[in-house]
């Protein structure tokens, strides 16, 4: 999937990228799911029970150690097949209004970072076994962080036009 299957949708606008990037990434595996295309995945994390497969390069494997001791994680990855030049988008599964791309947890942005908060089923060797992704089978992936639900949670946050629709 290339990020011309994304299409601008009416209203949404483009912006001219940067000629080079400023900093490069070192993907540290790759993501198993069963979504192959981008109607298949979920649109949020949480809309999913099914189990993923985190795969590490093997050279990271020594760097899970005690990870098997969280019950949930923080994985960030690389949506490489999103478009990343959207600063104005018309999502249409949330009514078909523009927002800003920063407004939005799309995947379609200058930097395509997506974060997921998973649960952690079990870990052998340099794969982890997940729940909680909306992601293509095969993104990459950029990091893995426990979760800390005394500073990562904040119950009171708001997205102010999201609770404006209901």
């Amino acid at each position: 999937m290339t990020s011309q299957e994304f299409g601008v949708r009416p209203g949404e606008k483009t912006v001219a990228l940067p000629e080079k990037p400023d900093a490069g990434v070192y993907f540290i595996g790759r993501i198993h799911t069963p979504w192959r295309t981008r109607d298949d995945c979920p649109k949020n994390a949480r809309e999913s029970d099914a189990v993923c497969t985190a795969e590490l390069d093997p050279r990271f494997a020594d760097a899970l150690k005690d990870a098997e001791t969280c019950s949930h994680l923080v994985l960030l990855y690389w949506m490489d097949r999103a478009p990343r030049n959207l600063a104005v988008q018309v999502p249409g599964r949330l009514g078909g209004e523009q927002h800003g791309t920063f407004a939005l947890r799309s995947p379609a942005r200058p930097n395509p970072i997506a974060m997921s908060v998973v649960k952690l089923l079990g870990i052998e060797g340099n794969k982890l076994r997940v729940v909680g992704l909306d992601c293509l089978d095969g993104t990459p992936l950029l990091d893995i962080k426990p979760y800390l639900s005394s500073v990562d949670s904040v119950p009171d946050a708001v997205v102010g036009w999201r609770k404006k629709k209901s």
